[in-house]
């Protein structure tokens, strides 16, 4: 649990003797299921989703209710972006009407002032993590699931009967490409998606030497790939849940990880022509992607709330722009 005494290398669980960053694992992964007698059955507006801008791992939600088309289905509330000693706050009525343009959301299901209420709602007893993305029940008054990777994928079929025509049978994990996916979700988890934050919060150079090495591999691997594929995406033509899982983290890579995260031997807009070329078709040409990007967010929560990381909390300037126009080289 992140108490006010803890570091922020503390709070991600840095070994003390490796100086390896270890994530710690979800503590609530229930599903939202059309099966009969399902415990969490879908239903319009009873589901809310609680995410922060800054977070790669909630960012995947927020494409997925957007590309599904959940709007008007499930609920969110975006978190303020500094991360401060009692977790995740929701912004005030006052913060909302006087800075519009910080884009927080008061908490109007139950009234909090910390994400941490909502996991003591839902379980008085509970010692774990207050993490985004948090998917809650008003009905029943608790989480269903705070577990990235699962709630995307009962998002993709669980609410089809909610949705418009359009959207249902739309799925971002087809059967005929999971083992592909599954095999590209495997290696860029562990080495990109998480190797940006294992290289960030190690505490010893040997640690950190290892993680860079292995993600600038990976960023090579995944180069390699997008060149070759006979599409727009990882896995050829079809947008998949690949697709979604990688762009958090490389939307954020040139304005935050490049320098907070000291993962700097090179940078996507300079040296990866096709992961900057797919990143940018994203972004500008698929909806659901630019719509939940958040560069102000992504940018101050890194700087501003990593003490241990940047003691001053100086916002980099650059890079400038946040994303290159589409057509640049």
């Amino acid at each position: 649990m992140s108490t006010p005494s803890q570091k922020i290398t503390d709070w991600v669980s840095t070994d003390s003797k490796s100086g390896e960053f270890n994530r710690k694992p979800s503590s609530f992964c229930d599903l939202v299921s059309r099966e009969p007698n399902a415990k969490f059955p879908p239903e319009r507006g009873r589901y809310h989703l609680y995410v922060s801008y800054a977070c790669p791992w909630a960012h995947r939600t927020l494409i997925t209710r957007e590309l599904k088309g959940l709007q008007d289905v499930i609920g969110v509330s975006v978190v303020h972006w500094h991360l401060g000693e009692n977790g995740w706050r929701f912004g005030t009525i006052e913060e909302a009407a006087e800075h519009p343009e910080v884009t927080v959301s008061p908490e109007t299901n139950t009234g909090a002032s910390f994400l941490r209420d909502l996991y003591f709602k839902a379980r008085p007893d509970y010692d774990g993590r207050y993490t985004v993305p948090t998917l809650w029940d008003k009905k029943n008054k608790t989480i269903v699931s705070n577990e990235s990777s699962e709630i995307i994928r009962f998002l993709y079929t669980e609410f089809d009967d909610l949705v418009d025509e359009s959207r249902k049978g739309v799925t971002y994990y087809p059967e005929e490409l999971r083992k592909g996916i599954d095999e590209l979700n495997e290696w860029v988890y562990a080495t990109v998606n998480n190797g940006v934050y294992k290289a960030g919060f190690a505490t010893k150079q040997e640690a950190y030497d290892v993680a860079v090495t292995k993600l600038f591999e990976s960023l090579d691997r995944i180069e390699k790939i997008l060149r070759d594929s006979d599409g727009s995406y990882l896995l050829g033509k079809i947008l998949t849940e690949a697709d979604i899982r990688l762009y958090p983290t490389i939307v954020r890579f040139d304005p935050v990880y490049v320098q907070h995260f000291k993962c700097n031997l090179r940078m996507i807009r300079h040296d990866y022509p096709a992961i900057h070329k797919w990143m940018r078709h994203l972004y500008y040409d698929v909806p659901g992607f630019k719509e939940t990007t958040n560069f102000e967010h992504i940018k101050k929560h890194y700087t501003k709330s990593h003490s241990q990381i940047n003691p001053k909390g100086i916002t980099p300037l650059g890079p400038v722009p946040d994303i290159m126009p589409k057509n640049t080289e």
